[in-house]
């Protein structure tokens, strides 16, 4: 048998008993978070990564140096709470409420919004590293990250790094990805319409069933291994400028997908 030294987990009654086993160093994971009333506590330094806080009431809360990565804050309140400092990386704020929050020195990269979340007034959200609608994500670093399903309408991603990023079923509808990195990216179902994705890279991007009508696909840099199987919305025009693409590029094939450009652009021409 192979023995554990994490401590034994009983699960608390109260809020109260759960806030005590967490500060005693049990992992926030191991409980049901959602929709739990902390409202006006301190929880300053608190860890609650990756914990799933869908609902919870926090506010006027001290979330100050707080970590809260990954965690999972969707449809929660925070009004009023101090997040100064806090660690928001890669969490999930759709539809969270941060009226009046303080989130000076909060950290938010990857952090990821939707047009339900409620910012505080004047606060530079679309600047701060979250992703979501609207946001400047230009040149931002973003490769291997999980977008999927993620909600970028209007976005700027003009030169920004996503190799390797899944962003499947995405919205990126008007997107501004010019000159982006999108190699290996995946972007199954996803949402291009009128995407400009002039001078992008796209070698072995997953492009299946995505809908590309009215994108920009001018002068990308490679579609070597691209797969772009049911795609909708490519006009004879386009299609003529994709496989206008040197002959090496589009007979390499994509390792995930088992199918090489060339024929994945051959499908759609039998539409």
């Amino acid at each position: 048998m192979v023995s554990s030294d994490r401590p034994s987990v009983s699960q608390p009654s109260t809020a109260k008993d759960i806030l005590q086993a967490i500060e005693r160093g049990i992992r926030a994971v191991e409980f049901d978070l959602q929709g739990i009333n902390w409202n006006q506590l301190d929880l300053s330094g608190i860890s609650l990564a990756g914990a799933n806080l869908s609902g919870a009431c926090l506010s006027g809360a001290n979330l100050s140096g707080a970590d809260l990565r990954n965690t999972i804050l969707s449809n929660a309140q925070l009004d009023g709470t101090s997040l100064q400092g806090a660690y928001l990386n890669r969490s999930v704020l759709y539809g969270c409420n941060l009226t009046h929050a303080n989130l000076d020195g909060a950290k938010l990269q990857v952090a990821r919004y939707d047009r339900h979340t409620v910012w505080p007034d004047g606060y530079a959200y679309k600047k701060s590293g979250a992703v979501g609608p609207g946001a400047n994500l230009s040149g931002a670093y973003l490769n291997t990250a999980y977008l999927r399903d993620a909600d970028l309408r209007e976005a700027n991603l003009r030169g920004a790094y996503l190799s390797g990023a899944d962003l499947t079923r995405a919205n990126l509808e008007g997107a501004a990805l010019s000159g982006a990195n999108l190699q290996y990216a995946f972007l199954t179902g996803a949402n291009l319409r009128d995407t400009r994705l002039n001078g992008a890279e796209l070698q072995f991007a997953d492009l299946r069933a995505t809908d590309l009508t009215g994108a920009n696909l001018e002068h990308l840099q490679s579609i070597a291994g691209a797969d772009f199987t049911l795609a909708r919305g490519l006009g004879d025009t386009t299609l003529s400028i994709l496989r206008s693409h040197p002959r090496q590029d589009l007979e390499t094939w994509n390792p995930f997908t088992r199918t090489n450009t060339l024929v994945s652009l051959a499908k759609l021409s039998d539409r």
